[in-house]
């Protein structure tokens, strides 16, 4: 399977899309400067306990009080809250390093809230679900460190490894390894990436991990509450730590910066496949030259088309997802209705395991699939869902299918769930109905070059439109072209690129360092810079008459 990971770096956000032979399974949207990523670790202070929930409710600087339930402390807490204490009283004196610290009892996994933090009481918090909805980050006190081939973890002795590794001889060498090189107090889970690794690339990510949390107990001592002490890496490193594999034949970025981070990384832990990086350099969109936005607008969107007609119309609530299968106006139906149900539900399954993965969807979600007579029948399609659902990363369990023939899935929930929106609204009416004539549009444009190249005086601009109009502009043959005329009587230069993303009559245009002109004031307007002009000299006018 040919693998590829393109990266579009834009000025709010990166969006990272996961290609698998050229077919869109996993799409990721990031806002630059997010912060509450999984993974942050934070000084927090504890604001008030829900006895009745058995939880606490703490400030880590968001806007909502973020979560932190009784079995989230871990049962090293007593362990964990010493430390804590001894460090942050320290006063930037000596503290007592955790491999030296004798380790307490764990403590009771039935205790209260309670009788185990008070208001007030500082502590080290790692994210482990970001604010979704109305609702805060959830937190935990089971710190952690990820790394590409194992995960550290403070306060424990245990050692754990993948369960996908299934050689039972390379555990037993993991499991010695590990416990040669890593400190006293800390534990370890080795991830599966790890199997068949030397004691070099093991001790030096052991090393690497260590310095993480070493960096953050310093960080922690000087901070005052709250306080952001260790930032998980970037959304784009830490896909790539997850996802990386000797399938990849190419990562694309189109910005300098994320590639030299790519690069760095890469060269890291796979030092003789620094080659597939490379950097994307065309003026058309990345995601149109790799038809990723296309399949973005077929594949999300409250109803999802899939072969021979068939179709799912897909649901969210507050609580759950709701998916349901129709078989649609199939031309090549089975001769009965039962195996029809079963064709039709078998490819329905291989798309919503590509839609979970896509759309990041988690919690509850229940799928009503066309209804199956025979037991065999349902038994293979609740076989062939497991198997398809086995190279999901996220956690999840399937229940076989109901009486009513109803499939529930729970599936990890750590973000919100990815929703794009593929309806257009029309740039022209917004909705009301009634737009101005469209044969005008290319007026517009050209007012709106003649203003950016004229008035603001901007060269080597670049005019992003549909690509429809993009051919209407060039059609012809170049010294007959509407694009020719433009040139000719346009002062600069200027480049028209089609992008797949924009409405039919949407526009943007950048400037020569690839930063957007806002032109938002003269949309809302709707004054050309021609009538701008006109109205000026009416205006002079009237006050040399004034006068």
């Amino acid at each position: 399977m040919k693998s590829e990971l393109i990266i579009d770096v834009q000025p709010k956000e990166v969006s990272i899309a996961l290609l698998e032979d050229t077919r869109l399974v996993s799409l990721q949207k990031e806002a630059r400067g997010i912060a509450y990523a999984v993974g942050d670790i934070y000084l927090a202070k504890v604001k008030k306990l829900m006895p009745g929930l058995n939880a606490a409710f703490v400030n880590v600087g968001y806007d909502k009080d973020a979560f932190l339930h009784y079995l989230d402390l871990g049962s090293r807490f007593a362990s964990y809250q010493a430390f804590v204490k001894q460090l942050l009283s320290s006063d930037g004196g000596t503290y007592t390093p955790l491999t030296k610290m004798k380790m307490l009892p764990d403590i009771d996994k039935h205790g209260s809230i309670s009788q185990t933090l008070q208001p007030g009481d500082e502590l080290l918090v790692q994210i482990v679900k970001e604010p979704i909805s109305s609702k805060g980050p959830r937190l935990t006190t089971e710190l952690s460190f990820t790394g590409r081939y194992m995960v550290l973890i403070p306060f424990s002795d245990k050692i754990s490894i993948s369960q996908k590794i299934k050689s039972a001889e390379e555990k037993v060498r993991l499991r010695q390894l590990i416990a040669s090189i890593k400190p006293k107090n800390f534990g370890v889970i080795v991830r599966t990436s790890a199997e068949g690794k030397g004691a070099a690339d093991l001790n030096s990510e052991m090393l690497t991990l260590r310095t993480c949390w070493e960096e953050t107990i310093e960080k922690a001592r000087s901070a005052k509450a709250p306080a952001l002490i260790f930032e998980e890496e970037s959304r784009i490193v830490g896909l790539l730590r997850d996802v990386f594999s000797p399938s990849f034949e190419n990562i694309y970025v189109n910005d300098p910066e994320v590639l030299s981070q790519v690069k760095k990384y890469v060269s890291i832990i796979s030092p003789e496949r620094v080659e597939i990086v490379k950097e994307y350099k065309e003026q058309i969109p990345i995601f149109d030259h790799f038809n990723v936005t296309k399949q973005i607008k077929s594949s999300f969107g409250k109803t999802v088309s899939f072969k021979s007609g068939a179709y799912l119309i897909i649901e969210h609530t507050e609580a759950l997802h709701v998916i349901d299968v129709n078989s649609g106006n199939r031309s090549k139906a089975a001769q009965d209705q039962e195996t029809n149900a079963l064709d039709v539900n078998l490819r329905a399954a291989d798309e919503i395991a590509r839609q979970l993965r896509l759309r990041d969807m988690g919690g509850i979600i229940v799928i009503d699939f066309i209804d199956m007579n025979k037991a065999e029948h349902r038994q293979a399609l609740y076989d062939h869902m497991r198997e398809i659902m086995a190279n999901d990363r996220a956690r999840h369990n399937i229940l076989p299918l109901s009486k009513f023939g109803l499939m529930q899935i729970t599936r990890q929930r750590v973000r919100p769930a990815m929703d794009i929106t593929t309806e257009e609204t029309c740039p022209s009416c917004h909705g009301k109905g009634q737009v101005q004539p469209s044969l005008l549009f290319t007026d517009t444009l050209f007012e709106k070059l003649k203003y950016v190249l004229e008035d603001m005086g901007q060269t080597g601009i670049t005019l992003y439109v549909h690509p429809y109009v993009d051919a209407y502009i060039k059609k012809g043959l170049f010294f007959t072209s509407l694009l020719y005329k433009w040139k000719r009587l346009l002062p600069g230069s200027f480049t028209i690129v089609p992008d797949q993303s924009l409405a039919m009559l949407q526009y943007r245009v950048l400037d020569s360092k690839r930063n957007e002109i806002d032109l938002k004031e003269e949309k809302d307007t709707g004054t050309s810079s021609v009538e701008k002009t006109k109205n000026k000299a009416k205006n002079r006018g009237r006050e040399e008459s004034d006068k």
